[in-house]
C-alpha cells in the first residue's frame, strides 16, 4: 500500500493530540473536604475538651491554634467562691516564700504511734552522734508511750484518739505539723509510724532531704473503685472529679507544704464531711486521698509523686506485708534500698502497672529511705543488720 502523504499525516496527528482524554471520575475533592473537616474537629475538640492539664493547643503549634481562637466559643470557666479566692491567694504568697535562713537546719521526724515505739533504740542508733540536726515528736493515740531512749522522753504531744481510715488520721498528721513548726530551725517533716524502721545512715537521709527542694508525697492518678470510685460528687465545685488522686500516708515535706496542709480548712472540710468509710455507700480513706489531691491540685510539680517509705503491697491484701524476725535480713535492706523506680498499680480490672525512676535533682536515686511494717520481734535483728549495713 502507498503510503499517505506527509501533509496528511500531520492532520492525522493533530486530530489525535487534540482529540479529549476519557477520565474516569476522581474522589479526590472528597477526600480533601472529609481531611479539611477532620482537622476542624479536631481543632474544635481540643479546644473545648482539653487533655487534663495541659492547655487546649497541646496537639498544635500555637501558630496553627490562635486563627480559630477568634471565633471558637470561649471555655466556660467555673465562677470561684470568695472562699476559693482566698485559699487560692494564701497558698500562693505561701509557695513564694523563701526557705529561712537557719544556721543549723533540721529534720522533724513525727512518730504517728497507738503507743510505745518499738524501735526506739534503733532509732536511737539512727540519730545517735546528730545531735542539733534533728527534732522528735511523739504522737500516741491510744495509750502512753514508754520511752527506752532518752531522745525520745518529753517528745510527746498532745494526742487524740485515731480511728482506721478516719479523718482523725489527718488530725493527728496536722497536730504532729502544728507541733514541729513552732520551732524555726525545722525545715523538713518526716512522718513515720510505729512499725518504720530507718534504711540509711542519718547523713544519707539528711542530704537526701534537705538538698532537693521538693516534697516527697505520693500521689497518682487511680481510674478503679479505690482511686477515683471513692470520690464524691458532694466534693464539688471545690474539687472536682478530675483532681482527686490516691498515695500513701506516709510523706516527708518541706517547710512551705507543711505550712499550706496547716492554712487549708477549704479542702480538708471537703474531706472532713465527704471522705469517710460508708460515705455515699462508699469507702472512702481521708489518709490515702487528702495530701495527694490537695498537692496535685496547689503545687503539682513540687512534689515526687513518691512517698519514700517502703511498703509492700504485693500481696494483694488490704494491708501490707509485714516482715518477722526471719525477714529482717541483710538481703532484704540491699533490696529495698536497690530500687530505683516507684510502682503505681490501678485498682480496676485491667490492674495497668505505672513505673516511673525516683528522680532526684535531676538524677535517677535509690527511692526509699524508710521501710514498714516490721513486728517488735525483729528488733534484736535489725540492730545487727542496720549496724552492718549502713557501718554505724
Amino acid at each position: 500500500m502507498k503510503a499517505p502523504p506527509a501533509w496528511q499525516i500531520r492532520i492525522l496527528d493533530t486530530q489525535i493530540m487534540s482529540a479529549p482524554r476519557q477520565r474516569s471520575p476522581s474522589r479526590r475533592p472528597s477526600w480533601i473536604i472529609i481531611l479539611v473537616s477532620l482537622v476542624c474537629l479536631s481543632l474544635i475538640g481540643a479546644y473545648i475538651f482539653p487533655p487534663e492539664n495541659y492547655p487546649a493547643c497541646y496537639f498544635f503549634a500555637s501558630s496553627v491554634c490562635n486563627p480559630f481562637m477568634d471565633w471558637l466559643p470561649p471555655a466556660p470557666v467555673r465562677e470561684f467562691t470568695d472562699e476559693e479566692i482566698a485559699a487560692t491567694a494564701v497558698f500562693a504568697n505561701l509557695l513564694l516564700l523563701p526557705p529561712i535562713q537557719v544556721t543549723s537546719p533540721k529534720i522533724a521526724f513525727l512518730f504517728l504511734t497507738p503507743g510505745t515505739l518499738p524501735f526506739e533504740r534503733l532509732w536511737e542508733k539512727f540519730f545517735q552522734g546528730h545531735e542539733g540536726r534533728f527534732s522528735i515528736y511523739v504522737h500516741a493515740s491510744r495509750e502512753k508511750p514508754v520511752h527506752v531512749s532518752p531522745l525520745f522522753m518529753n517528745r510527746d504531744i498532745r494526742s487524740d484518739k485515731v480511728g482506721w481510715g478516719q479523718i482523725s488520721m489527718v488530725d493527728a498528721e496536722k497536730r504532729l505539723l502544728a507541733n514541729a513548726i513552732q520551732d524555726a530551725d525545722n525545715q523538713h517533716f518526716v512522718l513515720l509510724s510505729d512499725s518504720c524502721v530507718p534504711l540509711q545512715n542519718f547523713d544519707f537521709v539528711y542530704r537526701y532531704l534537705m538538698e532537693t527542694n521538693i516534697s516527697f508525697i505520693d500521689c497518682f492518678d487511680d481510674p478503679g473503685p479505690h482511686g477515683t470510685g471513692r470520690y464524691s460528687e458532694n466534693m464539688l465545685p471545690e474539687i472536682e472529679k478530675k483532681d482527686w488522686r490516691k498515695g500513701s500516708q506516709w510523706f516527708t515535706m518541706k517547710r512551705q507544704h507543711a505550712l499550706i496542709v496547716l492554712a487549708d480548712n477549704l479542702y480538708y472540710a471537703k474531706f472532713k464531711l465527704h471522705c469517710q468509710p460508708g460515705a455515699d455507700g462508699r469507702n472512702c480513706y481521708a489518709d490515702e486521698h487528702y495530701l495527694p489531691t490537695l498537692f496535685n491540685m496547689v503545687d503539682p510539680h513540687g512534689i515526687a509523686n513518691w512517698s519514700v517509705t517502703h511498703v509492700d503491697w504485693s500481696e494483694g491484701k488490704w494491708h501490707p506485708k509485714a516482715y518477722r524476725d526471719q525477714d529482717a535480713t541483710y538481703d532484704l535492706f540491699k533490696n529495698i534500698t536497690s530500687i530505683e523506680e516507684n510502682i503505681h498499680v490501678t485498682s480496676d480490672d485491667k490492674r495497668i502497672v505505672r513505673e516511673s525512676p525516683c528522680m532526684w535533682n535531676g538524677m535517677k536515686k535509690p527511692c526509699y529511705l524508710f521501710a514498714r511494717k516490721f513486728y517488735p520481734e525483729a528488733l534484736d535483728n535489725l540492730m545487727r543488720v542496720f549496724s552492718s549495713y549502713t557501718n554505724v
